[in-house]
């Protein structure tokens, strides 16, 4: 079996973080080669065949492999070993419309997917969890990396002083050129768009950035963050990108798993 090609983050002992590429799977077209999202309109029996390529990399079950279908909200689910016995009817059901995901079960890979949006990894090595978040634009101006991190340390006792955290790659604000009402949404959402906007024809939102102020903000140590800088749209033959190549293609997968 062909293993994926990944890009692994160094977030400390114990714990495994990567980012899938468009390298290493049985896709095609728009999806090629590897992409394990079943909610983009690839081939359900390639998607299955590159989850278990995943899991084989990982050397995890495919059980233990979580995807939620996310809906550019706010919504945080968390893994546990009650979650993890349930059918997988029940599973989908409570991934469903779930933009974040967090365990502190070992073996267990939390992840999200993105083609242009940020997926963030989070890593908090005194409690043992960990958690992703996909932030577009929408989930970043409603602050769901914030909005985890409390979810964290209600079920975990996580403080953000403690965080470890990769933003992972996506959209820059060279390519991320969007309408007055986005920007408009930015600024009524209370952000200092002077520091995140600049105009050219259009504006241009540096979503990188805004979540990192938002990880600075909570308390988590600017020098615990690693920004990857990997631009979807400029590196589209190797991480996939919505704005390049349509709806209509892979996903990104980012995950993080304790060990």
């Amino acid at each position: 079996m062909k293993l994926p090609q990944l890009t692994y983050y160094t977030l400390g002992e114990g714990v495994t973080a990567f980012s899938s590429t468009r390298h290493g799977g049985a896709s095609v077209g728009n999806y090629s080669t590897f992409n394990i999202n079943l909610f983009c309109g690839d081939d359900a029996e390639v998607v299955r065949v590159n989850r278990i390529a995943l899991c084989e990399e990982l050397n995890i079950a495919p059980e233990r492999l979580i995807v939620p279908h996310q809906t550019h909200g706010v919504g945080l689910q968390k893994v546990d070993t009650a979650f993890l016995m349930k059918p997988q009817a029940d599973r989908d059901q409570l991934l469903e419309g779930v933009d974040g995901v967090m365990t502190d079960v070992s073996n267990v890979c939390v992840g999200v997917s993105t083609a242009d949006c940020i997926p963030i990894l989070l890593y908090d090595p005194i409690h043992q969890s960990v958690c992703a978040v996909h932030a577009g634009w929408r989930g970043t101006a409603q602050r769901i990396v914030q909005r985890a991190i409390a979810k964290m340390h209600v079920y975990y006792g996580t403080e953000s002083t403690q965080l470890r955290a990769c933003i992972g790659p996506g959209i820059s604000s060279d390519h991320f050129e969007v309408g007055d009402e986005v920007y408009s949404a930015f600024e009524k959402a209370g952000f200092e768009m002077s520091t995140i906007a600049r105009r050219y024809t259009k504006w241009h939102i540096d979503l990188w950035e805004c979540n990192r102020l938002q990880l600075v903000e909570v308390g988590v140590c600017p020098a615990q963050i690693y920004v990857s800088g990997i631009c979807t749209y400029k590196r589209a033959a190797d991480y996939f990108s919505a704005r390049r190549l349509g709806t209509a293609s892979g996903r990104i997968y980012s995950g993080i798993l304790l060990r």
